[in-house]
């Protein structure tokens, strides 16, 4: 078991900020589980009452709440027509941030090569990879997509697998942590290219069986049950335990922000006892930071397995393109022992950089994922968003889908300073139910939990990335589908919409639309 001094993480009930008692228990909590990677100022209890008054539910549905259209508060970006609205930068950074934006950028599209190469600052890739950049992965900055057929490539989309571990394997400071280990023959991701002379790990193979849904009013939606299957393996077979999880690469927007939100303020929506009976029991996932040597709440990823972006980049260049940074340093990526020629290949290190990718390449790529803008929101007077509006709320959906939170005050990011943000998400694991589940736990998060996604750009998908594919796999082919695969915790709400007159749910997606 690995021993630390810093002190176990422990369950807290749900807290209102708005009282004095919350306050202490959430300053409490914050000092065992702290944002170490932000600079920030304590909040004064003057700000903690405005905060309150303006994240409050609202109460009137005739028109929008103050402030709802800058979606990122300050960093909010015009709205585009075009697939490159999600590739704007914060719209409050400098000029001279601006050419960070650019230079980081240019790093998220390079197209890295094998090692050894003439490009010395472009060589490392693989062995084994999933794709040769970020932006190939996160297309246009937006949602990767499902191979469309045997013939399309799964390019945005792989396989995560691990193994059972034991009580040694995990956290003592970490309750409730679930050991796992990589996979023996394959990591802890399945890469499906190689370079010459590697057999790729697998081919990812996907079989959908229709599940109808027949609505209250008559009207049948058919959903996709998926069956994943690792075909062609390269390196042996996976051992008996082992446990896959698709994965579709998630839309980049608003990140800088959500990293901002105070984690006292994200616990106080956690209720892992649903002491409160409202069927909502949200807890954090809290995972190991590599870079902090601590336990730090969990914010980014399907199951929010990684506490910073930081951290997130640095794995998926790991994980994705086989290129070691300083928070991973292997040479060879996700490489196991068992793939000796792919151990001993020839890689990226040791030349100026150190490493493939060194930290000032890191912060480029950190900073550019960061302030991805959030676009404002549109048809927000809508007759129809509004009556959406309402119908989301009232439903439940609020309830895990928080609309909105303040982020810290910080000197040294101000694009993210004290903003009034909308993303729609509290970041908390919830039960989903078996429908959803991966069976397959990670840091905390159980097989049948996922973090609440954030909302923002969601209407913006098709747009954007060209499909309307949603949930953590890509199974759902439009907003509906997505909602009729809650369950779990959310499966009153998921009942409700199925139960409602059809007005009411075509005016829900017209708001999810607009957001």
């Amino acid at each position: 078991m690995r021993n630390s001094t810093h002190r176990k993480w422990t369950k807290t009930r749900k807290l209102s900020l708005v009282t004095a008692a919350a306050l202490a228990a959430t300053q409490s909590l914050s000092a065992e589980l702290r944002d170490f990677h932000l600079n920030y100022l304590p909040r004064t209890e003057d700000e903690q009452a405005r905060i309150a008054r303006v994240t409050a539910a609202p109460d009137d549905f005739s028109a929008p709440q103050r402030f709802e259209e800058l979606a990122g508060g300050a960093a909010t970006v015009r709205v585009r027509t075009d697939a490159d609205a999600f590739s704007q930068p914060s719209g409050n950074l400098s000029f001279e941030q601006e050419l960070d934006f650019k230079v980081g950028n240019g790093l998220f599209k390079k197209i890295w090569v094998s090692s050894p190469s003439s490009t010395l600052a472009s060589d490392g890739l693989g062995p084994l990879y999933n794709a040769r950049s970020c932006q190939r992965c996160h297309i246009k900055d937006g949602r990767g997509h499902t191979p469309n057929g045997s013939d399309d490539n799964a390019i945005s989309m792989f396989l995560r697998v691990s193994i059972p571990g034991t009580s040694e394997d995990g956290y003592a400071e970490i309750e409730d942590y679930i050991a796992t280990l990589p996979e023996p023959n394959y990591g802890g991701q399945m890469q499906d290219l190689a370079l010459p002379g590697h057999p790729a790990e697998y081919r990812l193979d996907i079989t959908y069986e229709d599940v109808p849904v027949t609505l209250a009013d008559g009207e049948t939606v058919t959903l996709r049950r998926p069956t994943y299957e690792a075909a062609d393996l390269g390196y042996g077979p996976l051992h008996p335990d082992a446990m896959i999880s698709p994965r579709v690469a998630p839309q980049m927007i608003g990140l800088g922000l959500l990293e901002a939100i105070p984690v006292e303020d994200l616990l106080a929506n956690a209720d892992p006892e649903d002491e409160d009976g409202d069927g909502i029991s949200g807890r954090p996932n809290i995972v190991w930071a590599i870079e902090y040597g601590a336990p730090m709440m969990g914010r980014f990823g399907h199951k929010a397995g990684m506490p910073t972006i930081m951290e997130q980049s640095a794995a998926a260049f790991a994980g994705d393109i086989g290129i070691s940074s300083p928070l991973y340093p292997a040479p060879q990526g996700d490489c196991t022992t068992s793939q000796v020629d792919c151990v001993n290949a020839p890689h990226g290190d040791g030349d100026d950089r150190t490493f493939e990718i060194d930290q000032i390449g890191m912060d480029l790529v950190a900073f550019y994922s960061r302030n991805l803008g959030v676009q404002a929101r549109r048809n927000m007077n809508d007759a129809d968003v509004l009556r959406g509006k309402q119908v989301f709320h009232d439903t439940g959906c609020a309830s895990c889908h928080t609309p909105s939170f303040v982020t810290h005050r910080m000197e040294d990011r101000p694009e993210h300073s004290f903003q009034l943000i909308w993303p729609y998400s509290d970041l908390l694991l919830h039960d989903m139910g078996e429908g959803l589940a991966d069976n397959r736990p990670e840091a905390r998060a159980t097989g049948r939990e996922w973090r609440t996604p954030p909302l923002w750009g969601i209407g913006m998908t098709q747009q954007v990335s060209g499909h309307t594919q949603f949930l953590h796999d890509g199974r759902a082919q439009s907003l509906l589908e997505a909602i009729l695969w809650h369950g779990g915790e959310a499966q009153a709400a998921r009942d409700a919409v199925v139960g409602m007159p059809k007005p009411d749910r075509d005016a829900l997606i017209r708001f999810l639309e607009s957001l």
